[in-house]
């Protein structure tokens, strides 16, 4: 039986797991969860602090290491189909995606690498390079999280028939942190993304002239008062990050505004900048999850 480590990302966050993670070489998988409460208190370390318990419920993804080195990532609101990821990277169209999905649905990442590369749709390095970002974009999005119950797996690793691309977490722990910095400041300027997304008068001039990337183009045929920017990042399968950073850009620019979306309460009004966020105390019981993450 592989020796497990459990917590909530409140005791030990996604950052200093990662950094234990690669100081001891770890080979294994960290599945995050869903919290739900219990309806009971538990005493922190301190003997006075007190907050809610909550025991694992759905599963919310799940990153696999190898010796130290993040190997593979999956999400509950991510696509993870190898069509998907290629065509979310750009290499693919939406046809071909189209296509592939129905045609290769239940076809293993592996075996429908090697049927794409001899079809000449993609290189190797296309899918390297898709799987890759996919992998980190995952990771990026899991260092936002901050109170979700955890289990590390030691020696449990993806299926064999994944598709999986070292990563050295140095580099992954610096750009996450930029990217978590970044995210905040992003959340202040659109805090809800229950909202809606509309053009504003005369939209052809405004995009004249206008270079926009494949990702930003995909976000752009799906807005409608009617779609909030919830659906829009499920639709373009898009983490919470990568359409705040979109849709910021594109309101920049001047070519889209912030709506109700239709149905909404008419007396709802736009939500509020939050203020800024307080970084909670280290709590005792960090130094604890740290032994024994040291001593699996």
């Amino acid at each position: 039986m592989p020796r497990q480590l459990k917590g909530t990302l409140e005791d030990l966050h996604t950052t200093q797991l990662l950094h234990l993670i690669n100081l001891a070489k770890k080979t294994g998988t960290l599945h995050v969860y869903e919290g739900v409460p219990t309806g009971r208190e538990i005493t922190m370390g301190d003997g006075e602090t007190k907050r809610a318990e909550v025991t694992p419920g759905k599963e919310r993804a799940k990153v696999s290491f190898r010796e130290g080195k993040l190997i593979h990532a999956a999400s509950g609101s991510q696509d993870g189909h190898l069509a998907s990821v290629l065509h979310k990277s750009g290499k693919l169209n939406d046809e071909q995606h189209r296509i592939i999905r129905e045609k290769a649905a239940n076809a293993s990442d592996k075996a429908l690498a090697l049927l794409l590369i001899n079809a000449n749709y993609v290189t190797q390095a296309d899918i390297v390079q898709s799987v890759q970002q996919h992998t980190l974009d995952i990771v990026y999005e899991l260092m936002t999280w901050s109170k979700e119950p955890f289990i590390f797996e030691e020696g449990e690793l993806p299926p064999g028939d994944r598709i999986t691309v070292p990563v050295d977490l140095e580099n992954v722990i610096i750009e996450g942190t930029r990217r978590t910095r970044e995210l905040d400041q992003l959340s202040k300027e659109l805090p809800n993304l229950d909202f809606a997304l509309k053009f504003p008068e005369a939209p052809s001039e405004k995009f004249k002239g206008i270079q926009l990337s494949v990702e930003e183009w995909r976000v752009v045929s799906f807005i409608n008062p009617k779609n909030s920017i919830r659906q829009i990042a499920k639709a373009c399968n898009m983490t919470d990050m990568e359409i705040r950073r979109v849709v910021y850009g594109l309101m920049n620019a001047g070519l889209v505004e912030l709506v109700k979306p239709v149905g909404a309460d008419a007396n709802k009004k736009l939500p509020p900048r939050p203020k800024p966020g307080i970084t909670p105390p280290q709590r005792p019981v960090i130094n604890k999850l740290i032994d024994r993450i040291k001593n699996l």
